[in-house]
């Protein structure tokens, strides 16, 4: 009969907690049940076993053999110190479900008497200082003496050559069980050196705390060690009755220390009623834990970064980014980095398990993952072929200036069926990896660190949610804040966002006019001609100082490490106001024009993306948020025109059919670009810009007034006759004249003012 077991001991969160479900699932399949199964139940761990209940707690309390883990390389291992109360308990031990540790203890004895001698020596050295009777004097000169330094060097040197050679030979000599946690807390590297995986600290050791040492001391609070039989002590039963079905009960060890595992228990200022607190841990709690630690093992990876260096993979682990949680900082990103606990909702047994976690090197196209978008992006575009519902992210990060503590930072919720979206952010892989080294430069400014924390952040959330636009506009307009920062100066050296691919549109596309206006703004040309046409028929060269020979980078002057911004009179718009910046791009674009000897608006709209009459009534009712409109079109600016024109997509129309004021009409005819001139309706007219110049000051009666004339020149003759708003509302109005309009459009509004030249009504499309 199989038994379900729902262990409300374990959860995600704390990692000890984590790791103590591996351990219980490890153990039982290893050593009861070898068709055990466990998975995560919301916020618990389930155990599908032949165990009962009752047979679950018996089994840890009587027939449990504690793995062999030991770390004779750490000096707080309990090796170098005599009658150390870890090592020597279990090392007398009688009882046979110890019997792996006593044979790893005297395996590692063996290797260690030479080491130890030479240790010996290094101190018998150091007390020839410390004799009673000696002067300060007399010790300084000895300390300072050539043969005694001579001496002391030598042996050091023994020293440190017979330790650098104790893990290789371990790794050489030790195998089966003893083998498994050597693979766990350290891997070597090509030529020999020990690197550490963050999951246990420095080789089984976080600063003075050496888990294995803790780990036999624990062995020895709940086992009666000296026993034949190695029975479980009186207060054992109930620990294990709280660390599997979270049952209260009395009677932890006080001030037992836990490591960076378990934040909440590790004791310190401000943790008890008092000034300070100890550390309380439940015995079971700690032992289990380890043991859950051994499936995480690490093998050596050559990673193809700057330096070509070799670190410790462990499964989901990578480099640390100070994102997608509400305290990140900078400091957050230390050396150890984070690790990314699978959640699954399938049933798995022990042997499936470890083949997940053995395949946990994510990959991100030809490049391993190194921060956690890139295991983000990797996790989604995998989806939940293997049952993963979710990971549970951990940083090691220190705090309070304590130790380093594996703090949770939040849950990713693997999503279904994304890899599609997600190939959009492939666009940005080689421009992030620059960004991030501008951000992290030495003398990065804080503007640039958070605007690039901002990107990430919104890059991160994406990843969970790929399915909704709201996400996609947000990275939008991170990609927009952090291009402002590099327009001011900082950072432009990582360049301007790459040629983004339509598909970017329809994922951010949530229906609104705010997104159909800024694209309708961000693809417009100018209609320019000669040998730089390319740059000056840009809009973005408004926004940003471009080069103009390679409009794709930025304007530079000096060498590569003391490069300045160049920034022309073309660069109107400062990010700061929406209106601010489309009544400066067309002020801007008339004055270029009359540069050009041209009497015309240089604005045309591309394929498929000029402006709907309903979103501009809106626009002009003040109905559309334009700052972040123009906050969409700047990010929206680094598409790519050729692929665009190519693929030539088209957002649905609304289905509002509204046009603007007939006032504005008269004057977005008098300011047409030229692709609008000559056509089959007779609309001929030539810009002024005294009438945008006019409207842009808030007279909106005079710059109507000049439109008519320009428009009766043309043969147009419409009832309008004069307009009067306040002056807020002409400053919109001239915003509104930098959305281009099609030439169906046009002819729309032209009906509309001069109905007698109706012959069929045109429609929309």
């Amino acid at each position: 009969m199989i038994h379900i077991h729902r262990l409300d001991g374990c959860a995600p969160t704390p990692l000890a907690h984590y790791l103590k479900a591996i351990g219980i699932l490890r153990l039982v399949a290893e050593q009861a049940d070898p068709a055990a199964r466990g998975w995560w139940d919301g916020e618990r761990f389930a155990l599908a076993t032949v165990l009962d209940a009752n047979e679950l707690e018996q089994f840890f309390l009587r027939q449990y053999a504690p793995t062999p883990m030991l770390s004779p390389w750490n000096r707080g291992s309990g090796f170098y110190t005599a009658k150390d109360a870890g090592i020597e308990p279990i090392e007398h031990s009688k009882a046979g479900r110890f019997e792996n540790l006593r044979a790893g203890i005297h395996a590692a004895r063996a290797m260690l008497d030479e080491i130890g001698a030479a240790d010996q020596a290094v101190r018998t050295i150091k007390n020839e200082t410390k004799v009673k009777g000696l002067s300060r004097a007399q010790r300084d000169a000895l300390r300072g003496s050539p043969q005694y330094k001579e001496r002391l060097a030598a042996a050091e040197r023994r020293f440190k050559t017979l330790k650098a050679e104790l893990i290789p030979n371990l790794r050489l000599s030790w195998r089966g069980a003893h083998r498994e946690w050597i693979d766990v807390a350290l891997v070597l590297t090509e030529d020999g050196k020990a690197n550490y995986p963050a999951l246990l600290g420095t080789g089984g050791a976080d600063g003075r705390l050496d888990f294995t040492n803790n780990f036999l001391q624990r062995l020895a609070e709940v086992f009666e060690l000296g026993s034949a039989a190695g029975t479980a002590r009186h207060e054992a039963a109930q620990w294990i009755v709280a660390a599997l079905w979270a049952e209260p009960t009395s009677g932890y060890r006080s001030g037992t220390p836990i490591g960076q595992f378990l934040p909440n228990a590790v004791g310190g200022a401000n943790s008890d009623n008092g000034p300070q607190g100890d550390s309380i841990v439940n015995p079971f709690d700690f032992i289990l834990m380890l043991e859950g630690s051994i499936p995480f093992a690490a093998h050596a990876t050559r990673r193809l970064t700057e330096k070509e260096s070799i670190r410790a993979a462990a499964p989901f682990a990578l480099s640390s980014r100070g994102v997608g949680y509400a305290s990140a900082s900078d400091s957050d990103e230390g050396a150890r980095g984070e690790q990314w606990m699978p959640l699954w909702d399938r049933p798995l047994r022990l042997a499936e398990l470890k083949r997940l976690l053995a395949e946990g090197r994510a990959q991100i196209g030809a490049h391993s993952a190194r921060e956690p978008l890139d295991l983000a992006r990797a996790i989604a575009r995998l989806g939940t072929a293997r049952g993963i519902r979710a990971f549970q992210r951990f940083g090691f990060i220190e705090r309070n200036g304590q130790s380093n503590l594996a703090v949770p930072l939040g849950r990713f919720a693997v999503p279904e069926c994304a890899a599609a979206q997600l190939a959009c952010l492939d666009d940005l892989d080689t421009w992030l990896v620059r960004l991030r080294r501008e951000a992290r430069g030495q003398h990065a400014e804080a503007r640039l660190k958070l605007a690039d924390r901002g990107l990430g952040d919104a890059l991160l959330a994406l990843t969970q949610h790929p399915h909704e636009p709201r996400r996609w506009q947000r990275v939008l307009y991170a990609l927009a804040g952090v291009e402002a920062v590099m327009a001011a100066g900082t950072g432009f050296k990582a360049g301007p966002i790459p040629p983004l691919r339509p598909e970017w549109v329809s994922a951010a596309d949530d229906g609104s006019p705010e997104l159909r206006l800024a694209l309708a703004l961000a693809l417009q040309h100018g209609g320019f001609e000669g040998a730089d046409a390319r740059w000056w028929n840009s809009v973005r060269r408004h926004w940003l100082p471009l080069d103009r020979r390679h409009p794709e980078r930025f304007a530079q002057s000096g060498g590569v490490s003391h490069a300045q911004l160049l920034t022309g009179p073309e660069v109107v718009m400062t990010g700061r106001r929406g209106e601010a910046d489309a009544v400066a791009l067309v002020e801007r674009r008339l004055v270029e024009a009359s540069q050009h000897g041209q009497r015309r608006l240089p604005l045309i709209g591309a394929f498929g993306t000029t402006a709907y009459s309903a979103d501009l009534a809106a626009l002009i009712a003040g109905e559309v948020d334009l700052d972040q409109t123009m906050a969409l079109a700047r990010a929206l600016m680094a598409l790519d025109p050729y692929a665009w024109k190519q693929a030539r997509p088209r957002l649905p129309r609304p289905h509002d059919r509204r046009m603007p004021d007939d006032a504005w009409l008269a004057l977005r005819l008098a300011l047409l670009p030229p692709a609008r001139r000559g056509g089959g309706d007779g609309i001929d007219t030539r810009s002024d810009p005294a009438i945008f110049r006019r409207l842009a000051s808030g007279d909106a009666a005079g710059a109507v007034e000049l439109a008519l004339r320009r428009l009766r020149a043309a043969g147009i003759r419409t009832a309008v006759r004069a307009a009067t708003v306040p002056p807020a509302t002409a400053r919109r109005w001239a915003a509104a004249l930098a959305f281009p309009i099609d030439a169906e459009t046009a002819t729309r509004f032209l009906y509309r003012l001069d109905p007698s030249r109706i012959d069929t009504t045109p429609t929309e499309d």
